[in-house]
């Protein structure tokens, strides 16, 4: 839902950046007004359906800022096993990276903005996938920090 969101957005920006005649009869910023709106539109459905299943199935919310996930990462890294980070979660945001980097693209750049799209796509999903796996971790270290704290004072 994400990556779609990202899509009709980049599209309808690009619509009114650079598109000069209509677009299936509508005029240009009427189209890439559309798709902008669209986009957005798509992008919060996506976020309130995520805060739902997060309440419905019981998950923790992630906790912290982006500066606190972002410091957070390296614990999260030095700490995978204890936390209990799949092995297959790594190998996923690794896959990601190096397409990132990589030349190799699904869409090749040459194709105007549709190119762009694929790489935004991925982006997007890794740093929202990172983020909240260390607001998670976050939350986890928190909990451990309190029941330590509650292991010390009963002794």
């Amino acid at each position: 839902m994400i990556f779609l969101s990202v899509v009709l957005t980049l599209l309808g920006l690009s619509t009114l950046l650079w598109r000069d005649d209509e677009l299936i009869g509508l005029p240009p910023v009427v189209a890439g007004s559309g798709l902008v709106v669209l986009g957005v539109a798509a992008g919060v459905l996506w976020v309130v359906r995520r805060r739902r299943r997060w309440e419905r199935n019981g998950e923790p919310r992630p906790v912290g800022t982006v500066l606190d996930r972002a410091k957070a990462l390296p614990r999260l890294l030095r700490e995978r096993k204890a936390y209990g980070l799949p092995t297959s979660t790594m190998a996923t945001w690794a896959f990601a990276v190096v397409y990132l980097v990589s030349p190799i693209d699904l869409l090749p750049e040459l194709l105007p903005l549709i190119g762009v799209t694929d790489d935004a796509g991925v982006a997007v999903w890794l740093l929202t996938s990172v983020s909240t796996v260390t607001g998670q971790y976050l939350r986890w270290e928190r909990e451990r920090s309190g029941q330590a704290k509650k292991a010390r004072k009963t002794r």
